[in-house]
């Protein structure tokens, strides 16, 4: 039938026109910008053009109203929706062998919130800041990132596995509002001859395009180790395509583009030095200190918890436990957490598995209180993962550190 639509909502149509009329580009908390809409065709543009960006905004999101934008930003930030990006038919300068490997670039961008806050990562306050100077404050304060504080273009966080590098760029993914690329090895390296080098173009291509941006590199050492290097030599192919790389960045650097590289190495001395000097702040992720461990063990194993309608309760000495784990990273300490949690769980496996009846009768679960006891018996079988490395990258940073 045909759509009708009361007076009230026709009122907050023509509010919403006007606002649309108001609107500055600045307006991407939305998932999509519509000033260029107005502005397209002159000066205002005409009255078909404004109502057309109402009607996507009305498609998008419900009637925008005047007063309520603070809250959909607000709810931008945790609506599972997919981030909307410019189409690619507009990705000009580009032949149709291009715009099929922009599409598949296009695939490792986030459009979906990650959803990891600064505060949900604990300590690391020295690597948060310092991310913060390099990435999210010349995108929110760009008036103060000129001439000689122009904003580094090049970001590389170093360290031991499980320290939360990852997690860093994930933060920075969340609360910058860029466009954010997740490359690995995967997404630029081809087995089709001259295409890896193309596809290292169309990525930093499509982050200018796409800008403000952030292109996240994990496991750096996978596509730029150092060339030359290897037994055998090194495949023409691969030479080819770190060439390609290094010359991009060095292009990011002499370009006021928004566009920022982050990277992230567990091996950082495998790194070819070309892109060292390129990747111009260098920040070790350790080890989590006494304090970050006992907050690790507090936040997974705190007095009470209740998931799934089952109830654990926990007697822990977390003062005593951050010390015994010194040297353990922070995916080690979940690991030690989850094996503690599961121990008054094993025992009642006999029990479950013995009952008859259906699963929907099944009895009351009532699991033993985790004690410190619990917690010391895993340490002793749980190892650490990396804490034979900590002297090498102490070593590293020692020689090649810049923050």
């Amino acid at each position: 039938g045909e759509t009708s639509y009361n007076k009230n909502e026709m009122t907050d149509f023509w509010n919403a026109e006007n606002e649309v009329q108001s609107s500055t580009p600045e307006s991407t908390e939305f998932g999509l910008n519509v000033s260029p809409i107005i502005r397209n065709g002159g000066e205002g543009g005409g009255p078909m053009k404004k109502i057309f960006a109402v009607l996507i905004i009305k498609f998008f999101g419900g009637w925008y109203s005047p007063g309520t934008a603070s809250e959909a930003a607000s709810h931008s930030l945790s609506d599972p929706v997919e981030r909307l990006l410019k189409p690619l038919s507009a990705f000009s300068g580009m032949n149709s062998e291009m715009r099929e490997l922009a599409a598949v670039i296009s695939r490792d961008i986030y459009l979906h919130n990650p959803a990891v806050r600064w505060d949900n990562i604990i300590g690391l306050q020295a690597a948060k800041r310092l991310v913060k100077e390099a990435v999210v404050y010349p995108i929110k304060y760009p008036q103060l990132f000129t001439g000689i504080l122009s904003p580094w273009k090049g970001l590389l966080l170093y360290g031991p596995p499980g320290t939360g590098k990852t997690l860093l760029a994930k933060a920075v993914a969340t609360e910058c509002n860029t466009t954010f690329f997740n490359i690995s090895a995967s997404s630029i390296v081809s087995k089709w001859r001259g295409d890896s080098e193309k596809l290292v173009r169309v990525l930093f291509e499509l982050a200018r395009y796409h800008a403000p941006s952030t292109i996240f590199l994990d496991e750096l050492e996978s596509v730029m180790s150092q060339r030359g290097t290897g037994g055998g030599g090194e495949h023409e192919g691969s030479r080819r395509m770190k060439t390609e790389l290094l010359v991009q960045m060095d292009g990011l650097a002499r370009s006021d583009d928004l566009v920022f590289v982050l990277a992230a190495s567990n091996l950082p001395w495998e790194l070819d030095h070309a892109m060292l000097r390129r990747l111009e702040k260098r920040i070790l992720v350790g080890l989590p200190s006494g304090p970050a461990r006992e907050a690790m063990i507090s936040h997974w194993l705190p007095p009470f918890s209740c998931t799934g309608g089952v109830e654990l309760r926990t007697e822990l000495a977390y003062d005593t436990l951050a010390q015994k784990t010194e040297g353990y990273s922070g995916s080690d300490i979940r690991l030690v957490c989850k094996e503690a949690a599961m121990r008054p769980v094993r025992k009642i496996f006999d029990a479950l598995e013995n009952h008859k009846d259906d699963s929907f009768n099944m009895p009351a679960i009532h699991l033993e209180t985790v004690t410190t006891d619990d917690f010391l018996e895993v340490i002793a079988h749980t190892k650490p993962s990396a804490r034979n490395l900590t002297d090498k990258y102490t070593a590293w940073e020692t020689e090649y550190e810049s923050v």
